[in-house]
């Protein structure tokens, strides 16, 4: 990462960003009584960098990295560990996803380099967020938006089934997902509960993209297998080449029945016998989940591909009809395409405009941003404004989960409300 473009705008130091030496060439003859220089938080963040002994001792020992302060440890994966660790000019929480060189053969470089390039083209309410990338000689980090309301398999386990409208609001942002990834070409291949994360609003945030990959078309076929086998299509279990989507879809039908039931659809003491009840599709619905929710399940968890219901028929069944998201999932047709045009121009340059103000106010020059265009991941300037632009989208309601019809938001908590008997009462239920 080159270290000369953050240099404290300071007439008497000059510090090289990742450098710890003082490049200035002022001698002692030079120095002379001057007015105390008030610093940015950026080149108050570059001096402690580059001077300050504590802040030096916590890159070295791994406690920074970059513009970030590491905490503790909030997960682990084969290759990875994820730590919490925040931005120190805008004070944001974010998880460090850590990767050690020393351990990635050919293919983990393969799925990370997948996983780089997939997460840089989604921006999507319902996807985490890649804000930057960072290296050094003996690690690979990546710094991604941090949801810190748990997966959704932690909860099941520690709390049971989803109620029925839980369950619709958290599959219907999964849906809202994964129709924007397929929109964009891009295959998960690996949708599980353990990747699927809440906000603290109880936003959905579709993650782990290790195993993702773009394709030119959705009907391309694939020949790799890869996933967790109890969430696995059946035709992956052939040695067959595949199509994509529909190996997503499946993996729903297996999340949606994991939701309503908190039991998983396949069970069996051996993988032979696993592989089994999948090829065939042996599985048993309760009886007590809704009538609409079986036939979405039944619909989805189909062992031909073909059969198989699409995304656009999910979104379109009778038990997400309920469902109100904040955003629209389909932008509506425009009556004058030109005042929706200049609309739209006019939103993104107030965005815009926020946004790299933000910049200036934390020390960014106009320089700065020439020299970066970002869209580089592996720049800082790009984290953070990566970062800004996620902030302002989050004040416009972008990470807001949807609700059902009869249900609001009780002000005062957090969490959805059942509304009930408006014209009688103005109590709120909580609820299950």
């Amino acid at each position: 990462m080159p270290g000369g473009q953050y240099q404290v705008m300071s007439t008497k130091f000059h510090h090289s960003l990742y450098s710890l030496t003082d490049s200035s060439d002022a001698g002692p003859e030079d120095e002379e009584p001057e007015a105390p220089v008030r610093l940015t938080p950026l080149q108050k963040l570059t001096m402690d960098m580059c001077k300050d002994e504590k802040t030096i001792k916590e890159l070295i020992i791994g406690r920074r990295v970059g513009f970030y302060k590491v905490r503790g440890e909030i997960g682990q994966g084969t290759f990875s560990r994820v730590k919490l660790a925040f931005n120190a000019l805008t004070k944001d929480k974010v998880a460090l996803k850590i990767l050690d060189k020393a351990r990635l053969d050919s293919q983990a470089h393969r799925l990370l380099s997948r996983e780089i390039s997939s997460m840089e083209s989604l921006q999507h309410p319902n996807v985490i967020r890649l804000y930057e990338v960072l290296e050094t000689p003996s690690r690979l980090y990546l710094v991604l938006e941090y949801a810190g309301g748990g997966d959704l398999h932690n909860k099941i386990c520690n709390e049971g089934k989803l109620s029925d409208n839980t369950s619709k609001i958290t599959f219907a942002q999964i849906l809202s997902a994964i129709k924007y990834m397929h929109n964009i070409n891009i295959i998960h291949r690996d949708l599980k509960a353990e990747n699927v994360l809440f906000t603290s609003s109880s936003c959905v945030k579709v993650a782990d993209f290790g195993f993702s990959t773009r394709v030119s078309n959705r009907s391309v076929t694939l020949d790799t297998y890869c996933g967790s086998p109890p969430y696995a299509a059946p035709e992956l279990f052939m040695d067959e080449c595949y199509l994509g989507p529909p190996v997503d879809v499946w993996a729903m039908g297996v999340l949606l029945f994991f939701m309503v039931t908190g039991t998983m659809p396949f069970r069996a003491e051996t993988m032979g016998k696993l592989r089994r009840n999948i090829i065939k599709g042996i599985y048993t619905l309760p009886p007590w989940v809704p009538g609409p929710c079986q036939r979405l399940i039944r619909g989805i968890l189909k062992p031909v591909p073909a059969e198989r219901y699409a995304v656009d028929q999910m979104l379109g069944c009778d038990w997400l009809l309920p469902v109100e998201f904040p955003w629209s999932l389909v932008p509506p047709e425009p009556t004058n395409a030109l005042q929706s045009l200049l609309e739209s121009e006019c939103r993104d340059l107030e965005e815009e405009e926020e946004i790299r103000s933000s910049l200036e106010e934390l020390g960014f020059t106009t320089q700065h941003l020439q020299n970066n265009q970002l869209n580089d991941s592996r720049s800082p300037v790009t984290g953070v404004y990566r970062i800004l632009l996620h902030q302002s989208q989050k004040r416009r309601g972008c990470d807001s989960p949807p609700v059902v019809r009869g249900m609001v938001r009780d002000p005062k908590r957090e969490g959805l409300r059942a509304y009930r008997g408006l014209r009688h009462t103005s109590k709120f239920c909580v609820l299950s």
